[in-house]
């Protein structure tokens, strides 16, 4: 399968490999794609992050499952801009991409994602994992809180490396998105302040073969797998663009 002939993403010989966002785990990402997958008969790989090399990992495991042939890609939040990188640069071994809750276009200076990723790894290296813990589930939805307090903790002592090291992360400027030739699939939270709608907005509107979804938070809270079937809903209006400026 290649991009050039603008094959479908839903091809039951591909694979799927999703990464989760910062600080979250592979049980995440699976609960919010696995199920929408299994439904077009597609495979998943939910990749468990390395705190102490987070973006490698990511890296690492996208190369992995495409030795065996291209494979559709996908993430949330820093899971997703790095799949959509790794997309640009392997655009004979991506079908598409799901990209749910992108946080930032290029550097991250400015974005609330990076920002809040960096505070809380300075409260965890001066605080300890129990407190931030507690007060970040204080504040949080029940879900989110419950999310976080499991994978804060298997990630633990290299998690505050992790969140800096993913607040680092210099994503796909605009010049970038446009170099993107696969089929991407945004879903985005009307209601998130931290993974802003205009994120999602810019990155659909860039992208050559983009479309966007939206959902509320309380919606994702309810069932997580309401992001992968926006994305792949997405996707789906995303592929047919592409098809119709495929040459006959």
């Amino acid at each position: 399968m290649s991009r050039d002939s603008a094959a479908s993403p839903y091809d039951t010989t591909v694979t799927a490999v999703v990464l989760p966002g910062t600080g979250s785990d592979a049980r995440f990402v699976h609960d919010a794609f696995t199920v929408p997958l299994q439904r077009r008969g597609i495979a998943t790989i939910a990749v468990e992050p390395d705190p102490r090399g987070l973006i490698a990992s990511y890296y690492a495991a996208m190369d992995r499952a495409a030795l065996d042939g291209p494979v559709l890609i996908g993430g949330v939040s820093i899971g997703a801009a790095v799949a959509l990188h790794w997309a640009a640069l392997h655009p004979e071994l991506a079908v598409g991409v799901l990209a749910a809750l992108p946080a930032w276009t290029g550097t991250p200076d400015d974005s609330p994602a990076a920002a809040s990723a960096r505070w809380t790894a300075s409260q965890l290296r001066a605080h300890g994992l129990e407190p931030v813990t507690a007060d970040m589930v204080e504040s949080s939805p029940p879900w989110l809180g419950a999310t976080l307090s499991r994978s804060w903790r298997a990630q633990w002592p290299a998690l505050p490396d992790a969140l800096d090291e993913a607040a680092g992360y210099r994503a796909l400027d605009v010049d970038g998105l446009r170099s993107v030739t696969v089929p991407v699939g945004i879903a985005a939270a009307v209601d998130d302040a931290v993974h802003p709608l205009e994120v999602a907005r810019r990155w659909a509107t860039e992208l050559p073969f983009a479309a966007l979804a939206t959902v509320t938070l309380d919606d994702v809270g309810t069932d997580p797998a309401v992001l992968g079937e926006h994305c792949l809903g997405a996707l789906d209006e995303a592929f047919l663009v592409k098809k119709a400026t495929a040459p006959a």
